[in-house]
């Protein structure tokens, strides 16, 4: 649904973007990750024909983005990193206007409206002028704009910004929806974010794509290791001893210790093994054990993997 073939940005000698290459599929939800500068929202102004890149393509729904802009706006619902609202008119009025001038009329657009107002929870202030709601109701009204015509892609700058907890988990349920039958490229610079709702993750730093992928497949480009955590009833020195004399267990770090229990992480090469021998050790050494799990490899740790190199140069 969405093809970047080396696409470039040069804005005089500053240079935005640099040979970006990536594919989101139909029912696929996938995030540019990357800080404030790297180059997200450059790609998604090329991508909604805002802005006409330097080099490389894209298309949307098979369409251009160059040679074909109004096929490709036809397709698109885009919440921008600036708001694009009308702080005069009210959220029902806006809406409907918005609805208008995509080429909704009488039952459709009633059908539309009424979805976008339950979805993104704006029923409570239909009637308010948009210049009076807090920071969040703004966001959810300029998300519902983006979903008022039922597009087939939907590209989102920040979705979450400035939404309270409860709205954040509200409108990330709302995105895995849409997922089902649309395909989602959203922005963020938030690890967990990216972390929650992305199928897969482009990082971008400094204009350039560093890695993509899923959590996984990063994970392996990064070389980050798979960790477990145990709680066991034993001295921490019999059972670090005990834990690094086995084969498939590569380090091994105790946390904390309190009421004869040890608490300790163990990095693996084969997750589901490890686990295995841990609990068979227990056992033969007639050690209690009340916790056995993988913590996984965190975002964070392979973001910061994948990027240590440029942030040393």
């Amino acid at each position: 649904m969405i093809d970047v073939q080396n696409l470039g940005m040069q804005f005089g000698p500053v240079t935005a973007l640099e040979d970006a290459t990536f594919r989101v599929g139909q029912g696929e939800i996938l995030g540019l990750l990357g800080p404030n500068g790297a180059g997200k929202s450059t790609v998604m102004k090329i991508l909604t024909t805002y802005l006409r890149p330097s080099a490389g393509s894209a298309t949307v729904c098979g369409f251009d983005v160059v040679q074909e802009p109004r096929e490709v706006r036809r397709r698109i619902g885009y919440l921008p990193e600036n708001l694009p609202l009308y702080l005069y008119m009210e959220v029902g009025e806006y809406l409907d206007f918005v609805a208008r001038a995509r080429g909704l009329k009488s039952d459709m657009l009633r059908q539309r409206l009424e979805w976008v107002l339950v979805r993104t929870g704006l029923i409570p202030v239909f009637r308010r002028p948009i210049g009076e709601l807090s920071k969040g109701f703004r966001q959810r009204t300029a998300l519902a704009q983006a979903l008022i015509h039922d597009p087939e892609v939907i590209i989102l700058d920040e979705p979450t910004t400035g939404l309270d907890p409860h709205q954040i988990l509200e409108i990330r349920g709302l995105i895995r929806e849409l997922a089902a039958t649309k395909t989602v490229l959203f922005s963020t610079h938030i690890l967990h974010e990216a972390e929650t709702i992305a199928d897969r993750i482009v990082i971008i730093s400094h204009g350039t794509i560093r890695a993509q992928g899923t959590l996984g497949e990063l994970a392996a480009r990064a070389g980050t290791r798979t960790w477990g955590l145990a709680e066991i009833k034993a001295p921490v020195a019999e059972i670090r001893v005990a834990l690094e004399a086995m084969r498939d267990i590569v380090a091994v770090h105790p946390e904390r210790e309190g009421g004869g229990w040890t608490a300790i992480r163990f990095a693996v090469l084969d997750p589901m093994t490890s686990l295995e021998n841990v609990s068979a050790l227990c056992a033969a050494r007639s050690w209690p054990l009340r916790g056995l799990t993988l913590t996984g490899q965190s975002l964070e740790d392979i973001f910061l993997a994948l990027t240590r190199a440029e942030q040393a140069a």
